[in-house]
């Protein structure tokens, strides 16, 4: 095979895109031995495919010799991605020489060429001209690039000695009062994990507010302070989903909030780090129903769906490090005894019946909380609730050997909450503590 595709001018018997990729893709690990000329021919092929794996190959050989060849590629070439390739192939030859080319590369259009220069640069960050040359990205308008920059810019993180502990006026302990004012007393990096449903707009009675606005401005409130409060890397889980406010009149229509995509971008601007989205999915006969006129009249325009799913938002407090090293601040006991065992769930739409309670009009299931403590805390972590509600999250807690700490405004379902936890066997835990906020306030002096 090598032969043909090497030595072959009868254009009769040249070989077909696929054999020469196959070949390309074939050559497996190359050292500076390698003659890279052999390679050159497919530099100029029409097939960018073909491009991109010569000079994959070519940067495998790591030759400095090859530098002019991989800068005019990234100059010549009109595919971006054979450009992005020639500059990694550049940056693996780790001399000297490629600095000023790299340097200049980061004034690239491409993002990614951009970040492959950096890729490139970072074995010599140390060195003025490569300093210099990050500080005049610093700003650069892609938010990948720039955030990139500034951790290399940053000095070393120093890691706190007390990541994994919790403060224990915090343990198992449930505040009846706003949680504006809680949060003002809780110390910043505390809290290991928070899920929280706050209240729908307008849509209960205890959840009323003056405009749509106000109530985006509340949830930033508190979601700004819960970003104080929680540690480096860790997660905050916010269950959301668009809310109906009903029609006034006949003549009027009702009017639906995207409340999970309005508050996204208030939360992404404090800096939480959007994750994931999971999709709760509820079984279509516990939907109200808004379907059946649509029934009735099919006509277009005025089809309304059941709403049967809501949606479990996933951030992480921002931070220059990996989630492994998250995970590495744990003995190994403490890791193996938190691993999710059994079944699991898959993908990002979890099927999960609604709960209910006598008191409270929104509630938790217990399987929800229970998935969402086993896959983004470990034993002995502390857990958060700022809108406890029934304090499903509390019980689901204490459960699975996690501490927890709730805040609830509302008396009656504070009072709802300590019934709840008054029927648990809690001899071989701290029992829980609810007290009010002056209390609270004792606690912390």
């Amino acid at each position: 095979m090598t032969a043909t595709l090497l030595k072959s001018n009868d254009k009769k018997n040249s070989p077909t895109d696929k054999e020469i990729k196959n070949f390309l893709n074939g050559l497996g690990r190359l050292d500076s031995n390698f003659d890279a000329n052999i390679l050159k021919p497919y530099l100029h092929h029409n097939n960018k495919d073909i491009r991109f794996l010569a000079i994959k190959n070519i940067g495998k050989i790591k030759d400095i010799e090859c530098l002019d060849i991989a800068k005019l590629v990234y100059e010549k070439d009109p595919s971006s991605m054979v450009r992005r390739e020639s500059v990694s192939t550049i940056g693996r030859m780790k001399s000297e020489e490629i600095i000023p080319i790299l340097i200049k590369i980061l004034d690239d259009n491409d993002p990614k060429i951009v970040l492959q220069a950096i890729r490139g640069l970072l074995p010599f960050k140390n060195r003025k001209i490569v300093i210099n040359a990050f500080e005049s990205v610093k700003n650069h308008p892609n938010e990948i690039i720039k955030e990139i920059v500034n951790i290399e810019l940053s000095p070393p993180k120093k890691t706190n000695k007390n990541y994994l502990e919790a403060h224990d006026f915090l343990k198992n302990v449930i505040v009846n009062g706003d949680v504006r004012e809680v949060l003002k007393l809780i110390p910043e990096d505390s809290m290991h994990l928070s899920f929280t449903s706050p209240p729908y707009y307008n849509a209960r009675d205890y959840s009323i507010y003056k405009s749509y606005n106000e109530y985006l401005e509340f949830l930033s409130e508190v979601f700004k302070e819960l970003y104080r409060v929680t540690k480096e890397g860790r997660f905050f889980i916010l269950n959301t989903s668009p809310v109906i406010v009903p029609r006034t009149g006949r003549k009027y229509s009702s009017k639906r909030y995207a409340i999970p995509f309005d508050i996204h971008t208030r939360l992404v601007a404090m800096g939480w780090e959007f994750v994931d989205d999971i999709i709760w999915l509820k079984p279509e006969g516990s939907a109200k129903n808004r379907i059946g006129g649509f029934i009735q009249h099919r006509r277009p325009l005025a089809y309304k769906p059941n709403i049967v799913t809501e949606y479990l938002m996933v951030y992480r407090k921002n931070t220059g490090r990996l989630i492994d090293w998250n995970i590495k601040q744990y003995d190994e006991e403490v890791v193996e005894s938190s691993k999710v065992l059994g079944e699991y769930d898959h993908t990002n739409v979890w099927k999960i019946n609604p709960d209910h309670d006598d008191i409270h009009p929104a509630v938790f299931p217990e399987e929800l909380c229970d998935k969402v403590i086993k896959y983004y805390s470990y034993k002995k972590d502390l857990v958060f609730d700022p809108f406890s509600g029934s304090g499903t999250l509390a019980k689901s807690a204490l459960k699975l050997g996690r501490y927890f700490f709730l805040s609830e405004i509302q008396e009656k379902y504070f009072n709802r909450i300590k019934e709840k936890l008054v029927e648990l066997p809690l001899d071989k835990i701290k029992k829980p503590k609810f007290i009010n906020l002056t209390q609270f306030k004792g606690e912390i002096q």
